[in-house]
């Protein structure tokens, strides 16, 4: 067999990717949490939850941008050494984050059992998840505000400091959960309040550090924020056609039958788990490939890039593996219903095929972001570079041929 030659860009691939897929792990276990506490408080409870998951699922991801764009932006200033500038983009994530944060939870307060009706129809499941959803949404400025402390951290670099923050919480939840669903029988409740008292202290800690951040000025800064939320929308674009094919889904299943809601809240959170571990090296794309163009090295960054896309297939294939042998294992960890195991056991293969691919496209979608724009336009900035710089994305944060260069292409490079 022969050997797989080393890359002079595994070493750094290796040490953003490894905190970040800590990092990135983490954030799902919350709902893994909750889904292997409540689905043994019973079937109906278990639907509820994957009802009301999905849900916030879908508004965290929808926000995802938060850390994303930030990530891009802050390390094409970091690279080119203007910290000041990178320190007051990480101001503007915040106020953001909490704006946004604050407007999706009044809207979960007041439409709760009205979105309920639109992706669970009616029953006592959906009036359970209607209730989650409600307790749940004190939590989502917290839940907002850690993204985009992460983007920011990311972005210079610093990608253990979020894995301590994230695993802190995850331990806090963890406890939180025992002792209020099972020790004070607060049952699906008890799993609501314990998951947004762990957001609150995460939120907290990642505010803290937003706010650190040398800068000329915390103030929002209109010009600032419309930076972040222009890269925000095509990346909610990008975000919200995938979770609306799991939300389509999540609602056909909620009218098919409980077990099968249950089997597919099982798939549908391992997915996003392995998911966000596997874009554990787009994170390092982000990181690398907006650092490089930052500092005018158009070369390096695109070694780098397809160093990474290797690796992000090698890694999937491994998770594919895993997934086939413990295929009679995993699903008895969230569920003893046997209408609801062998649901499970029907959608694994192809819960399994999907990954090998997914990881691929999570390591491009990473290296496109870091090259500075969610929509893929050319930007022939240096002779030099050109032929190159025509396979990335422009962006406008800061010129991509370094800081004292200069761009005839008229959207900025």
């Amino acid at each position: 067999m022969p050997r797989v030659r080393r890359s002079v860009h595994d070493r750094e691939i290796l040490r953003l990717a490894l905190p970040a897929l800590g990092a990135l792990a983490a954030e799902p276990t919350y709902l893994l949490v909750d889904t292997a506490i409540v689905g043994h408080l019973g079937t109906r409870q278990l639907a509820a939850l994957a009802l009301a998951a999905t849900v916030l699922g879908a508004l965290v991801a929808l926000c995802n941008f938060l850390a994303y764009g930030t990530t891009a932006q802050v390390a094409r200033l970091h690279g080119a050494g203007e910290q000041q500038r990178a320190g007051q983009l990480a101001a503007q994530a915040l106020w953001l984050a909490l704006a946004i944060g604050v407007a999706l939870a009044l809207a979960c307060l007041a439409f709760a059992h009205p979105i309920m009706d639109v992706v669970g129809g009616g029953g006592e499941a959906a009036d359970d998840a209607a209730r989650y959803l409600r307790l749940s949404a004190a939590g989502l400025p917290c839940a907002l505000l850690a993204l985009a402390g992460q983007g920011f951290l990311r972005g210079i670099g610093d990608l253990r400091t979020p894995l301590v923050i994230l695993v802190a919480a995850n331990v806090a939840n963890v406890v939180l959960e025992v002792v209020l669903v099972y020790g004070l029988g607060l049952g699906l409740d008890g799993s609501a309040l314990g998951t947004v008292a762990a957001q609150l202290g995460m939120g907290a800690a990642f505010a803290v550090l937003l706010l650190r951040a040398p800068a000329s000025s915390r103030r929002p800064v209109g010009a600032l924020l419309w930076r972040l939320g222009s890269m925000g929308g095509d990346l909610v674009i990008r975000t919200g056609s995938l979770l609306a094919a799991f939300t389509l889904a999540g609602a056909v299943l909620a009218r098919t039958g409980e077990d099968a809601l249950a089997a597919h809240q099982i798939a549908f959170q391992l997915f996003l788990f392995i998911a966000l571990v596997l874009d554990a090296v787009a994170i390092a794309g982000q990181v690398i490939v907006g650092r490089m163009l930052g500092a005018g090295d158009a070369d390096a960054a695109w070694a780098a890039a397809r160093r990474m896309v290797v690796w992000s297939l090698v890694v999937g294939v491994a998770f594919t593996g895993l997934l086939a042998a413990l295929a009679r294992v995993l699903p008895r960890a969230f569920s003893s219903d046997p209408a609801v195991l062998d649901r499970a056991a029907e959608l694994w293969p192809l819960f399994a095929l999907l990954i090998p691919p997914g990881a691929v496209v999570f390591a491009l979608d990473g290296i496109l972001i870091g090259g500075g724009h969610a929509l893929h336009r050319p930007s022939p900035c240096s002779p030099s570079s050109r032929s190159r710089w025509r396979r990335w994305p422009s962006t406008g944060a800061s010129s991509a041929c370094g800081p004292r260069s200069t761009c005839s292409w008229p959207l900025g490079c």
